[in-house]
């Protein structure tokens, strides 16, 4: 194999080569190098690349699984890290002004995870500032679907790298989405782990009731085996759980058949959604069918209102988190989140009562749902990729609710997995992100759908024309 060919081969494909020794760490890193080298500029994906810390872990992995000391599938595996999530001795920055100099003193335990796991981190990824889904102070990301289109936020330049070629497989952070719409608006598998399935130790926190760290790759299987590295049990964090971590890649065995699965009305239905997702959608759902499952429309009308429920959460938190730089530093932040933290930080203590009651409400909602159904499917995104925009001056109530995240957030309010893949193409070429939602820590479910609808479709081997 040429080695220029090696960043199209899937995680798993890649780890297998790894594993027969027909290709070496060494020569997949450089391969990655060399393009994040002659393509950043055009994604803007990366904020730092770690060349030499890289190599150096490559030329580690190359010896140990010499010596017959083989890891497992992330073994070797060049990853991207979103720039939130701390890296010992390399800058993260979290996209703001305000850590621009910031170089922790240890590894996030999901990237210490991954390091054990014989992972390799190539770099940081760009990302909107403090991984708020507003504004983004670096140069925004394209999308390798159209050049011309957003990545989605926050965890933007993940997304690109990815769907770019230019790493593996890479780690993001969702609140109320973003791991998911990047992986939909760039035709990539995007799992938002179940709340405390994955630690948050040394990850910048936006919402301490929301935050979750997970995976955005090429294919599910790929997500699967990324997820099984950095999942766990992790005592530095107080809201990570105790639960097995199951053997997620021994799930996908593409046998559906009994599998119950709920299509949320009120999100397929929505007037707010895009016709040709809408249309995606609904044959997705045929196409589960075909494979054995019971598909049938469900009613859960709170879910409709996520994306204000969790928006309010969202700001208070946030507001709570940032408190002294919002009173000292207001304008050093980006318009929409200047926005967004003044209203946190002055909304009455009732009104975040408020969401929390109605969150709860929520989540009784999709857990009830859930009782009768394995899984619940709906859009990711009300619709494709929008054009790349400058911050946006928030000036309406109108285009503050435009810019809200609907589809997403249920599962983020439910504390609950939730799985974005592609599921087709709307008229201009642009990817449409199925997602799939299922039970507190039943990822595997989750994923086992996923792989099987990816499997029947051609959907995730399709490779963006600027690639």
């Amino acid at each position: 194999m040429e080695k220029k060919d090696i960043p199209y081969l899937s995680t798993a494909e890649l780890a297998e080569l790894i594993r027969q020794k027909e290709v070496s760490p060494v020569e997949v890193t450089e391969s990655y190098l060399e393009r994040i080298a002659d393509l950043n500029f055009k994604f803007n994906s990366y904020l730092t690349v770690c060349h030499k810390e890289a190599l150096q872990a490559a030329h580690e992995a190359e010896q140990a699984i010499l010596q017959g000391n083989y890891l497992g599938p992330m073994h070797g595996i060049p990853v991207a890290v979103k720039d939130q999530i701390w890296t010992k001795g390399i800058r993260t920055t979290v996209g703001s002004r305000f850590m621009a100099d910031f170089f922790p003193e240890e590894d996030a335990t999901a990237v210490a995870n991954l390091k054990e796991a014989g992972g390799i981190i190539l770099g940081k990824t760009n990302l909107t500032e403090f991984a708020l889904a507003g504004s983004q102070r670096n140069t925004p990301n394209r999308n390798p679907w159209d050049l011309d289109r957003f990545t989605g936020g926050s965890s933007a330049g993940s997304g690109s790298a990815t769907a770019a070629f230019l790493c593996s497989t890479s780690l993001g952070e969702d609140t109320g989405g973003s791991i998911r719409r990047p992986a939909a608006w760039c035709g990539l598998a995007g799992l938002r782990p179940s709340w405390g399935r994955v630690s948050r130790y040394g990850v910048m926190p936006g919402s301490w009731s929301m935050d979750q760290v997970g995976p955005i790759s090429r294919t599910v299987e790929d997500t699967a085996i990324t997820l099984g590295a950095i999942a766990g049990y992790d005592p530095k964090d107080s809201y990570s759980s105790n639960v097995p971590v199951p053997d997620y890649r021994r799930a996908l065995n593409g046998d559906i058949r009994g599998i119950r699965v709920g299509a949320i009305r009120e999100l397929i239905h929505s007037d707010i959604l895009d016709s040709e997702v809408r249309e995606a959608i609904i044959k997705a759902g045929s196409v589960l069918e075909g494979l054995g499952a019971t598909v049938e429309e469900v009613s859960l009308p709170l879910t409709i209102h996520g994306g204000t429920i969790a928006g309010t959460l969202i700001n208070v938190e946030s507001a709570m988190t940032y408190h002294d730089w919002i009173r000292d530093r207001l304008h050093d932040f980006g318009h929409s989140n200047q926005i967004g933290l003044l209203t946190g930080s002055i909304m009455p203590a009732q009104a975040y009562y408020k969401a929390q009651k109605l969150r709860e409400l929520v989540r009784r909602q999709v857990l009830e749902a859930l009782e009768t159904y394995d899984v619940l499917i709906l859009p990711t995104s009300k619709s494709c990729a929008p054009m790349l925009a400058d911050d946006p001056v928030i000036t309406s109530k109108e285009m503050a609710a435009a810019m809200t995240l609907v589809m997403t957030r249920p599962f983020n309010l439910a504390n609950a997995p939730a799985l974005s893949i592609n599921c087709g193409f709307n008229s201009q070429g642009l990817p449409i992100g199925l997602q799939i939602g299922g039970r507190p820590f039943a990822e595997e479910t989750v994923l086992k759908v996923g792989h099987a609808y990816e499997q029947s479709t051609p959907w995730h081997s399709m490779r963006p024309p600027n690639t």
